[in-house]
């Protein structure tokens, strides 16, 4: 996994608490402990934790400053990953949840580091060099959002993580008011195209675990092309698995090419199913009806843009240490992406 310095605000790792944290939790562990911030993530911060014997763990925490309420819950997402421990979905196995914010300065938890390659964009096809592997890996990436789809959430103690029906009402109400409450300039196509997606809702067909970021650089792929870990919980809940779908359609080969800002997906590259060959083979693993897919991509573009939105003005707020992301072009590429979902609605 690529890994940069921390750099600059040094208050997002208390290195001293830490330490003292993970030699109660970890026998054995060797200090002093090393920390490096894994780069790719644009909400939670993650961070490699290392000890003198090589041993690896992963350290999840909120960015840094004010949180809205309902974000950057660290022990709704440890609680999901515990639950699915030892099933049929790979997920990083879990050490420990820390919500004493003494320690560190806000909730975090820590899972083992699991080895793998991590395809953020296509300057790392070099992982994935031949068309046949690249093909098994879009494949594995599909069938194991199929598989999550299948777990019943009762089964896994998760019946009771969020209301089951309405869900795109909900995401809708939800984000609509993220917007609202971060807002620090106009963008009216995200106002225009949710009240569109309010009128045009589909009849929700089944209730599933909705993971609500999955895309191929939130998962780690083993040395056989399958996916060995699936990473980034943060947005889990319970509703519309097409939801899901939607989003991953629209990181697969996002048209036009520079439409999210700073992302060049390894599934435009050659080898990879296409964006239709991707949806087809989801339908055919999970048997569900694709009819009204043009909804949830228009849906997961808005939701996108919103998100995208928050974090640039995270990081503008300085929140992120004193890394940068969003001015200028990516203003104006959020701004686009707004346009570009009021264009998808059907």
């Amino acid at each position: 996994m690529t890994v940069q310095s921390p750099g600059g605000r040094s208050d997002a790792v208390n290195s001293g608490r830490l330490e003292e944290w993970f030699k109660r939790l970890i026998p054995g562990v060797a200090a002093p402990l090393s920390f490096e911030r894994i780069s790719g993530g644009r909400s939670n911060l993650t961070f490699l934790v290392g000890d003198r014997a090589d041993g690896r763990w992963v350290l999840r925490r909120p960015p840094l400053g004010e949180r809205l309420s309902s974000a950057h819950d660290m022990a709704r997402e440890f609680r999901i990953i515990s639950a699915l421990q030892n099933r049929s979905l790979p997920v990083p196995p879990v050490v420990g949840l820390c919500e004493d914010e003494s320690v560190n300065g806000a909730p975090f938890y820590v899972t083992e580091f699991v080895d793998g390659r991590v395809l953020r964009s296509q300057d790392d096809l070099d992982l994935a060099p031949s068309l046949e592997e690249r093909r098994e890996i879009g494949e594995s990436l599909v069938e194991t959002l199929a598989a999550l789809h299948a777990i019943e959430p009762e089964s896994v103690g998760l019946g009771d993580l969020s209301r089951t029906g309405g869900y795109i009402e909900r995401q809708l109400r939800r984000w609509q008011g993220q917007w609202e409450k971060s807002k620090t300039r106009d963008l009216p196509y995200l106002d225009r195209v949710h009240e569109r997606l309010s009128r045009a809702i589909p009849v929700q067909r089944g209730v599933s675990i909705v993971h609500g970021d999955y895309r191929l650089d939130n998962v780690i792929i083993d040395a056989d092309g399958g996916v060995a870990a699936v990473l980034d919980w943060e947005l889990c809940t319970l509703g519309d698995p097409l939801a899901d779908l939607g989003l991953l359609l629209v990181y697969w080969a996002p048209e036009p090419a520079n439409l999210i800002p700073g992302f060049d997906p390894a599934t435009r590259a050659p080898g990879f199913p296409s964006r239709n060959e991707a949806a087809d083979l989801y339908a055919a693993a999970s048997g569900r009806d694709l009819g009204e897919i043009d909804f949830y991509v228009a849906f997961s573009l808005w939701r996108l843009a919103i998100i995208l939105e928050g974090v640039r003005v995270r990081y503008a707020a300085g929140q992120y240490g004193e890394e940068t992301w969003g001015e200028g072009e990516g203003e104006a590429a959020i701004a686009r992406l707004s346009e570009v979902a009021y264009d998808a609605l059907p």
